[in-house]
């Protein structure tokens, strides 16, 4: 299934774009989109860094399984004081 994903802050600096559609299997999940988005965009984050997920406008989990036409975005980490 194709999703569009939207990158906020540095990620779309890094992506080069703000939004992306990008091909998962039926049934992937949101640690399956992580691996594609990475493999498709690998300057995004170092493999250490976990990229946070929103999933129509909720933070999802890792193993939250995702649907077509689902709202997608990548947020990256925050800091500031």
């Amino acid at each position: 299934m194709q999703l569009s994903v939207r990158f906020f802050a540095l990620y779309r600096e890094r992506a080069g774009c703000g939004l992306a559609s990008v091909e998962v299997s039926d049934g992937a999940t949101v640690a399956d989109l992580v691996g594609a988005v990475r493999q498709r965009f690998p300057r995004l984050a170092p493999p250490e860094v976990q990229i946070v997920v929103a999933v129509n406008q909720e933070y999802a989990e890792p193993d939250t399984v995702l649907r077509e036409g689902d709202e997608i975005c990548l947020i990256p980490p925050v800091s500031g004081g």
